[in-house]
């Protein structure tokens, strides 16, 4: 199954969760409360999210003559990728990473840490940069926060849900209603599981098409796979005080995930994706041996 096939799947079960959620809380009536209460959230991510999360880590914007390798590697790149060059943004902070935002082509940045531009080789960061434009190009910022508020309307209704039992409101209703109350309660506590396994799994497979989309832009796999071996050593080791709900956004995940089960986790295994990229090379042949003295 294609990465955009499986994304589109499960994009329909989490919006499938919310309306059950919907109508578990407040019946047919609930169902389409529940729509309009996405539909407004979905405007507002749409809109006002990659605001509000480079403001949440304080990232500025730089323009050439601030940092002029960085514009060069990002002009280079949009010119291979047909893409319009985003604005570009450094974030204070000493953990090597990097992530891009905006809703679509025209409207969109790339950010990366002070960390990363320390860390690694011109090559190395072209690679993580093309990542970063392959989710541009794929518009998997627009996917990812139609998901992330999605599953956080999911949360908020089995929140209300919870309350309303306590309070006795919404489950006196629906057993008058003829529903039943241990419907609810199993909302209640699986639906917001569910919803955040469903958002993990889309983030997880745009990664995989972010990183392949990534090496076709740059043409160096090997580049990419050992940025990414080098960003995953620097998240380990230095600690980031980032919000988990933007998490999936970065390239690693910023905080330390050896400790997390793979269900619930915001990134593929970096192993993973390094031997996919691998993989990569190999069937491009010869050109892309070079790129092998980067690895340790």
């Amino acid at each position: 199954m294609n990465n955009t096939l499986k994304t589109t799947l499960l994009l329909g079960a989490l919006t499938g969760v919310f309306l059950l959620c919907g109508e578990a809380i407040g019946g047919r009536q609930g169902i389409v409360y529940a729509f309009i209460f996405a539909m407004a959230m979905n405007f507002g991510s749409y809109w006002f999210s990659d605001k509000i999360v480079l403001m949440m880590y304080r990232a500025r914007e730089v323009d050439p003559a601030d940092a002029p390798q960085l514009h060069a590697i990002v002009d280079r790149l949009c010119a291979r990728a047909s893409l319009p060059k985003p604005r570009v943004y450094i974030i204070p902070g000493a953990q090597p990473n990097a992530f891009a935002t905006g809703r679509n082509p025209h409207h969109a940045a790339v950010a990366a840490t002070e960390g990363i531009l320390r860390l690694l080789s011109e090559d190395e960061l072209e690679g993580v940069l093309a990542h970063e434009l392959a989710h541009v190009k794929h518009r998997d910022i627009l996917i990812s926060s139609i998901a992330a508020t999605v599953a956080g309307a999911i949360m908020m209704l089995a929140q209300m849900a919870r309350f309303g039992a306590i309070f006795g409101g919404y489950g006196d209703r629906r057993d008058r209603e003829g529903g039943s109350g241990i419907t609810l309660l199993l909302m209640m506590i699986l639906a917001p599981i569910a919803a955040m396994v469903i958002q993990l799994m889309i983030s997880r497979s745009r990664e995989y098409a972010a990183d392949e989309g990534g090496a076709k832009i740059s043409g160096q796999p090997l580049a990419l796979a050992n940025a990414l071996r080098k960003l995953e050593a620097g998240s380990e080791r230095i600690p980031m005080d980032a919000n988990p709900a933007t998490a999936h956004m970065f390239i690693v995940n910023p905080f330390s995930g050896r400790n997390l089960a793979g269900l619930f986790a915001t990134h593929p295994p970096t192993e993973e994706r390094i031997v996919r990229l691998e993989a990569m090379a190999d069937e491009m042949g010869p050109q892309d041996r070079t790129f092998r003295r980067f690895i340790p």
